[in-house]
């Protein structure tokens, strides 16, 4: 063959190197979305484009929004998270090598003695062999399976990426729920504590009127069973918000001893804004972290089929060596030792009995079940998002039917202590208004806890906001 024609076939097989790819091309995966929500817009939830970045500023509490930007910096699950995603980069980098040729330097030496009891060993002379060269070999990517090894690879690199938002929204919602936890703890300590000081001051008002003879005993422990009753829940009140805080300390990557004892002081809830932008439905496609890792995973498992079959074709390879050798070390570099080989090679599986076949079967299977399991997953999102919505909605409602009531419980427990005292109605409509008193101002704070919690799940559930980091902007060896 003349030099002209091998590189014609040599550019031939470079084009259809470049142009042929076997197994299925990807196609991302599509279901039609309602065009809204079926929780109908009512009082704090609205039009427009949902999540802005840092969705947890909303709140106006600036020691919050300091403790979020805290734990995306140092939470350690954010960290891991980070490592994999480099990992997955690396893992795509070795990919992406196999379609370059690849050289090895190699250098040997040989003391050689073939054995005296054969027919021609007692003529060859005991040799020493001097080697050093350059052996290169490249496989022609003619069938596309270094190819679709790069986009499995990106796919994988693309799950990581989605992990990596994904652990940051949950970081993140995570450090507001336990806030919201802490300032609801300590809140209801502080309304026990001021309904055991009003106890105790009934409990002093009953012993004033012991002593001058107008009740009985029954009354004074009647008081002090109400008084004692309100003073056990003080301890579980404090030990929920000491649980808060070291939640907070673990989010933030510290000891429990290392939070900042600011958290210790009481403060007010975070409150949520008055109403949150919720967009629609076919938002979450590109919001959320897990349905964009799962559509990732569809295409690596696509990507992986194509790999498989790849496998069936025949496999050409062009190898060369280009070296030195010598019997002596100072011949190596001398004239007439240089070694010279160049040619390529074919390797075909002819039989295997079936189990390249059906390895693709399989990869095929596992290629529509991450299909399934994308469809899945939004429609998980889909419920996720709507629960949080509707439950945001009622939690309102109630609320404003909390408050009317802890306003008439109080007035109650005013009339009931002015009609004791001139003896129109009996201690124990004291004692039951100021028990109905406490536990709906008890209730009220756990609602506002409520509905600030569930403001939290609508911004998880629609994505977590375009304010998470990206393994660019956060430090995973720190």
């Amino acid at each position: 063959m003349s030099r002209l024609r091998k590189r014609a076939v040599l550019a031939s097989l470079g084009v259809v190197a470049a142009c042929t790819s076997v197994g299925p091309d990807y196609v991302p995966p599509e279901r039609e979305l309602p065009p809204a929500w079926r929780q109908e817009r009512t009082a704090g939830l609205a039009e427009g484009e949902p999540l802005p970045a840092s969705w947890w500023t909303t709140f106006g509490d600036p020691l919050l929004s300091s403790l979020v930007e805290h734990a995306l910096q140092q939470n350690l699950d954010l960290r891991a998270s980070l490592l994999r995603l480099q990992a997955a980069r690396a893992l795509r980098g070795v990919a992406a090598a196999d379609a370059w040729p690849g050289a090895d330097l190699r250098a040997s030496f040989e003391d050689r003695q073939d054995s005296r009891n054969t027919p021609f060993g007692a003529f060859i002379p005991r040799t020493n062999i001097h080697a050093i060269g350059v052996d290169a070999a490249w496989e022609l990517d003619l069938w596309g399976r270094v190819r679709r090894s790069i986009e499995a690879a990106e796919a994988e690199l693309g799950v990581s990426e989605a992990e990596v938002h994904g652990a940051a929204v949950s970081v993140a919602a995570e450090v507001v729920a336990a806030y919201i936890d802490l300032r609801s703890a300590q809140r209801r300590l502080q309304i026990a504590e001021a309904n055991l000081t009003l106890q105790q001051q009934t409990t002093q008002l009953v012993q004033a009127r012991l002593a001058a003879g107008l009740v009985g005993e029954r009354d004074v422990a009647q008081a002090t069973t109400n008084v004692e009753s309100t003073r056990s829940r003080l301890p579980t009140l404090s030990a929920q918000a000491t649980a808060a805080q070291n939640r907070l300390a673990v989010l933030l990557g510290k000891a429990p001893a290392e939070l900042p004892a600011e958290l210790a002081i009481p403060g007010m809830l975070p409150v949520p804004p008055l109403s949150v932008a919720v967009g629609v439905p076919a938002d979450l496609l590109r919001r959320r972290p897990d349905v964009h890792a799962a559509e990732r995973r569809f295409a690596a498992e696509v990507a992986r089929i194509g790999v498989a079959e790849a496998e069936r074709y025949p496999r050409l390879s062009l190898s060369g060596t280009l070296g030195l050798a010598a019997n002596a070390a100072d011949e190596v570099f001398t004239k007439g030792s240089d070694v010279l080989a160049f040619g390529p090679s074919l390797r075909w599986n002819l039989f295997d009995g079936g189990r390249l076949k059906h390895r693709v079967q399989s990869l095929t299977a596992r290629a529509e079940a991450a299909q399934v399991a994308w469809e899945q997953t939004l429609l998980l999102a889909l419920e996720e998002s709507e629960n949080a919505m509707t439950r945001f909605v009622r939690e309102q409602e109630r609320l404003a039917a909390l408050r009317r009531a802890a306003a008439e419980a109080r007035r109650a427990v005013a009339l009931a202590q002015a009609q004791y005292r001139t003896g129109l109605s009996d201690f124990q409509t004291v004692i039951d208004s100021e028990r109905t008193v406490a536990a709906i101002e008890d209730e009220l704070v756990g609602s506002e806890a409520a509905v600030a919690a569930q403001l939290v799940a609508i911004y998880k559930a629609l994505g977590g906001g375009l304010g998470t980091p990206s393994a660019d902007d956060v430090d995973a060896d720190r």
